[in-house]
């Protein structure tokens, strides 16, 4: 899952959520200074994440890619999965995807002292792109998946995914209607046992 997700996922808890956009930015124990429910939201993005690459649907998802793509599945499907999550967001949520994209942007600047350098760097990248309500848009999703191997530090296929990405979307739709709805249940759970 990627920020859309790991956002909605948290539920109406802004510490679980900033906690859950942060998590892809710290490594490692989180540090002790960091609000309680922030670091909560650290383990709950850490859980989604597990639940997710676990999931019968998803590795199936995975192994509908062929080499060398498979070994970057992971990564360009859960750019892939908030764009499905974007263009149906009104399924999973009652806040208009714009607001809901909005008001994350503003929590993550109020937060700003406690933000991650890398992260604060990324939310320069939001703004700029409109993010994560940008996801919705094809255009977006490339060059965020682009921008994705220009980090990874050996030559990968991610940012040619694009066109595999579009001629499996029926199937990855699919996978997403059908996985997404336990991936919530999940997490509901996880942060009701917290």
């Amino acid at each position: 899952m990627n920020v859309l997700a790991h956002a909605l996922l948290a539920g109406g808890d802004a510490g679980l959520r900033l906690g859950g956009v942060m998590g892809d930015f710290v490594r490692g124990t989180p540090d002790d200074s960091l609000p309680p429910r922030v670091v909560d939201g650290i383990y709950l993005h850490r859980a989604i994440d597990g639940y997710t690459d676990s999931h019968p649907a998803v590795r199936a998802a995975r192994e509908a890619f062929e080499p060398p793509f498979r070994r970057y599945a992971g990564i360009f499907l859960d750019v892939w999965f908030d764009h499905c999550l974007a263009r149906d967001f009104a399924r999973y949520c009652p806040t208009p995807l714009q607001a809901f994209s909005d008001n994350l942007r503003a929590e993550l600047h109020a937060a700003d002292p406690i933000l991650p350098e890398g992260l604060k760097r990324f939310l320069s990248y939001m703004d700029a792109n409109d993010l994560p309500a940008g996801y919705a848009q094809r255009d977006r999703v490339a060059a965020a998946l682009a921008g994705l191997s220009r980090r990874l530090s050996r030559a990968n296929p991610v940012a040619e995914s694009v066109p595999l990405l579009v001629g499996h979307d029926a199937m990855l739709r699919a996978t997403f209607a059908g996985f997404f709805p336990q991936l919530q249940a999940f997490a509901s759970e996880w942060v009701a046992s917290r």
